[in-house]
């Protein structure tokens, strides 16, 4: 994953060279167009300490404050926000590529281990790698349904 610095351009946080790796493929910052666009407005105030605890959460998720705003609001009916579901989709494909790398190593272990006839060192760390990919997708499903 690329990284991504962050900073606070009229009042609004902003992806600053925006390399945001496999995250930008499945999701933007701000919501998409509507049709016919959005005709009602809501202005909320808040004390500096909310500001601040409103821009952390943003930053954390990768979306505007007021993305933030409307996505927690309405995520009630669902339990979680569109953003939180599609960064863990996001992980979710991380981790399809981590397991095919993994394979990768597996069969050329494998492949070693035939021709030589002997166990090979890399074995365990392999299965180590593949137990905690699989520890990760588990953790993965869980936060997407806890039930």
């Amino acid at each position: 994953m690329g990284s991504l610095r962050w900073a606070l351009k009229g009042g609004e946080l902003v992806a600053d060279g925006a390399d945001v790796g496999a995250g930008h493929r499945f999701g933007r910052r701000r919501r998409a167009n509507a049709p016919g666009g959005r005709q009602h407005r809501h202005e909320v105030k808040v004390t500096p300490e909310e500001e601040a605890q409103l821009l952390r959460l943003a930053l954390a998720q990768g979306v505007t404050v007021p993305r933030l705003l409307v996505e927690s609001a309405l995520a009630a009916e669902v339990g979680e926000t569109v953003t939180e579901r599609r960064t863990l989709a996001v992980e979710l494909f991380r981790c399809i590529r981590l397991l095919a790398a993994i394979s990768n190593n597996v069969n050329q272990i494998a492949r070693a281990t035939n021709a030589t006839g002997e166990a090979q060192a890399e074995t365990a760390a392999a299965l180590l790698a593949v137990r905690r990919t699989a520890e990760r997708v588990k953790a993965t499903l869980e936060a997407m349904d806890p039930a």
